[in-house]
């Protein structure tokens, strides 16, 4: 039942896909659809941020936002050159997590890789907040759903994901070139109308105007803002092996065309804003309030503002796919250093790290939960989460320069040391200014290096237990001592005592007996003895309607006189086989809980036997 319920809703299971399969991996248009979903969308609310912080003192200090877009993009294009060395570097993927582990260290590696696995949760829980607020603006009716939308949109993207990389890029290509194109368009008429002299200039100053109260705390303080638009950047350099050959080359390039889209994007509605003098409205965005001025009242034009909202709001609800896209890949690179459970190296039925997409998923519906899915308070931890493996990784990469190239390394780091200096500046930033809104960060962090170090730690100690020596010597048995819990005498407790008495010298049937079930438990007792006179018997009586304890009490007993003996100790639970999977929840299931208990106790083998029923 579980098996035709996976492929109605996530599809039949695909051929495992070689090295040599391209049939399943991502071209340049596809990837760029799955995954700048987050970059682009910041767009929706980046250069807004900047606004709003600088209007905090006045409306004259809108200008200041060009010089703060032009740093933003100083800062994009470091991260760019950054990252395309990264993904030629490491072409397996890994990101930040890789580079840090590689470069510096894996205590910073592992800061890198949980920072980034908070920050893709945190990713998802904040986009579909946004997606379902602008659900619920567009359907007011809707408004007291925001959380229940959310999640709704999170299942649905899980859903996407678990079917396999293309068929979600293809889900995801309509929003995001719907998001590209709409809002290319509104900066190219926009620069148009500007040029043919049509939107007159209302800025709020002119540029270079001294606005009394502007502080370069105020000016970091927005810059940490409109950084925000950059969340998402490094998603590509985490998900390299997603990409059709030349996979680097492939890599490569479509970070650089998101790039500059995302770059022309941020400069064309910042510089747009500017010349319009537009304030930050609680009701209405400032990226809606531009399109509603470029596109004017006219019928043509109410329908251009129309589409271009709607694309805002798809961009808006699907952005958390990037997170979808990455945390699988950054997981499968972390368990594969023993620092996560091995099952996030396990691909789905559908060819994707399907525990990674699942299991992010659960983790953005507690976030969202958590805080209510309130974008405000989500935003400042989703900040500081991605600026901290933007900075280790930039300063990865200035090491690996100097490993690699040795005296001339500057010429090749100068990028990364450019954006490793901004990216701290603006963790400083956040530590000194913002630290009472992301303060929570910090224990989550903490707390995931402490688990990340036990699951290593563990992982050591199985090796090392497990290791083969030279001093390994062969155990020889005299013997092998079975014993068979018997429940009612059927099909499958007889099959499976002849089979015990095939395997083991000495043969010994238990039953407990409850004082509900002694009278019967007699006729047990006394059918059993008629069909093997010759195999020991022992009924257990309980004063409690506990199965499984005086099972272990006997269990333990037995094991320890098959040591005397020099024997191994053989469990066999008989158990039925229902004709449909779903009739198992009509049977208490009672041979799981046994074995569930056995499998802790030490130098005991568990078997089960089972009868397969016809009908």
């Amino acid at each position: 039942m579980f098996e035709k319920l996976r492929n109605l809703f996530i599809g039949y299971p695909l051929k495992s896909a070689g090295d040599s399969d391209e049939e399943h991996l991502l071209s340049k248009s596809q990837a760029l659809a799955m995954l700048s979903s987050d970059a682009l969308s910041s767009i929706a609310y980046g250069p807004e941020q900047v606004i709003l912080v600088l209007t905090t003192i006045s409306a004259a200090a809108i200008w200041w936002s060009l010089p703060i877009g032009l740093l933003v993009l100083v800062l994009l294009a470091s991260l760019t050159i950054s990252y395309q060395q990264v993904i030629h570097a490491y072409p397996k993927g890994g990101g930040a997590y890789i580079v840090s582990t590689e470069n510096l260290s894996p205590s910073m590696g592992l800061l890198a890789g949980g920072s980034l696995l908070i920050d893709y949760m945190l990713t998802v829980a904040v986009s579909v907040s946004s997606g379902a607020d602008a659900i619920t603006s567009a359907f007011p009716a809707f408004k007291n759903f925001n959380l229940e939308i959310a999640i709704a949109l999170v299942l649905l993207l899980m859903l996407m994901n678990l079917r396999g990389l293309r068929e979600s890029a293809r889900s995801l290509m309509v929003p995001v070139y719907l998001f590209i194109i709409s809002t290319m368009f509104l900066i190219v008429y926009g620069a148009f109308q500007i040029v043919t002299g049509q939107l007159p200039y209302h800025a709020t100053a002119h540029v270079g105007v001294v606005v009394p109260g502007v502080s370069i705390i105020l000016l970091l303080r927005a810059f940490t803002s409109g950084s925000a638009s950059l969340t998402g950047v490094e998603a590509i350099s985490n998900a390299v092996p997603f990409f059709k050959k030349p996979k680097e080359n492939n890599a490569a390039g479509t970070l650089a065309i998101m790039s500059l889209i995302l770059g022309i994007m941020f400069a064309g509605i910042t510089f747009l804003n500017y010349w319009l003098g537009i304030l930050p409205n609680a009701h209405v965005t400032v990226l809606a309030q531009i399109a509603k001025e470029i596109f004017g009242d006219s019928l043509v034009g109410n329908a251009l503002f129309y589409v271009f909202q709607l694309s805002t709001a798809l961009i808006l609800a699907v952005a958390a796919n990037t997170g979808f896209s990455a945390f699988p890949m950054l997981s499968f690179n972390m368990a594969r250093n023993k620092y996560m459970p091995h099952l996030f190296m396990e691909k789905g039925a559908r060819l994707g790290y399907s525990n990674g997409i699942i299991t992010l998923a659960v983790g953005a519906i507690a976030l969202l939960f958590i805080f209510n899915g309130s974008t405000e308070r989500l935003i400042p931890l989703y900040t500081i989460g991605v600026f901290i493996p933007f900075a280790l990784s930039q300063t990865g990469m200035v090491v690996h320069w100097k490993r690699k190239i040795g005296k001339g390394f500057l010429r090749h780091s100068l990028a990364n040391i450019l954006g490793a200096i901004i990216c701290y500046v603006i963790i400083l930033i956040l530590l000194i200014f913002r630290l009472n809104e992301i303060w929570p960060f910090f224990p989550i962090i903490i707390a995931l290096m402490i688990l990340f170090y036990s699951i290593k730690n563990h992982y050591n100690n199985v090796a090392m237990q497990l290791r083969l020596t030279e001093d390994v010597t062969n155990v020889h048995y005299d013997g092998n001592t079975v014993l068979i819990l018997v429940g009612n005498l059927t099909q499958a407790s007889i099959r499976a005592i002849n089979y015990a008495k095939s395997i083991g010298q000495t043969v010994v049937a238990m039953h407990v007996s409850t004082l509900e079930t002694k009278q019967k438990d007699l006729e047990i007792e006394k059918e059993f003895k008629t069909y093997f006179p010759e195999v020991t018997f022992v009924n257990i009586e309980s004063n409690y309607r506990d199965i499984v304890k005086p099972t272990m009490l006997f269990v333990n007993k037995m094991n320890r006189e098959a040591q005397k003996q020099n024997h191994t100790m053989t469990v066999i639970i008989p158990k039925f086989i229902p004709k449909h999977s779903w009739q198992n929840v009509l049977h208490n299931q009672m041979s799981l809980r046994l074995r569930a208990r056995l499998r802790w106790y030490e130098d005991i083998i568990i078997a089960t036997y089972s009868y397969h029923l016809k009908k």
